[in-house]
């Protein structure tokens, strides 16, 4: 009998495609599932909404969810995408830089849905590398008691 729960880590590569977010966030509840941790299905798929429908609007060219372990009953949920433009809110910008959406804007609000929502958040940048397609890795983790 295993003492340990193995760490996992699954990448669902996403297609220009507005129905694309939809596809990965039942994927994203299948996955929490499988690995017992429903619980986290409503804060993750939040999450992973957001940052997805960050990359399809905000980008041009591929993007991908990447689901992983981060501790036992945590998960990260990352979305990667080729530009390598940081959003606001991601680069480290103090509060009050980032700019607030006006009240009445159908847009602006998703990543301080995101930074409200997440235990943790942050950014990779990639570089181009040989087979790399470079861009970013937006993630954020949840896990603990539900904020959102």
């Amino acid at each position: 009998m295993a003492t340990v729960t193995p760490s996992w880590n699954y990448t669902l590569h996403l297609p220009r495609d507005p129905r694309a977010p939809g596809v990965a966030r039942g994927a994203l509840r299948l996955i929490l599932a499988a690995h017992g941790l429903p619980g986290l299905a409503p804060t993750a798929e939040l999450l992973a909404a957001e940052l997805l429908a960050n990359s399809h609007l905000h980008t041009e060219g591929p993007y991908a969810l990447r689901l992983m372990s981060t501790r036992p009953g945590g998960v990260r949920v990352a979305v990667w995408d080729a530009d390598p433009r940081v959003p606001p809110g991601f680069r480290g910008d103090p509060p009050g830089v980032v700019p607030q959406a006006a009240a009445e804007a159908e847009h602006g609000r998703g990543l301080h849905l995101v930074k409200a929502c997440a235990d943790d958040v942050g950014v990779s940048v990639l570089r181009y590398l040989g087979a790399s397609k470079g861009g970013k890795l937006l993630w954020a983790d949840c896990g603990g008691e539900p904020k959102c």
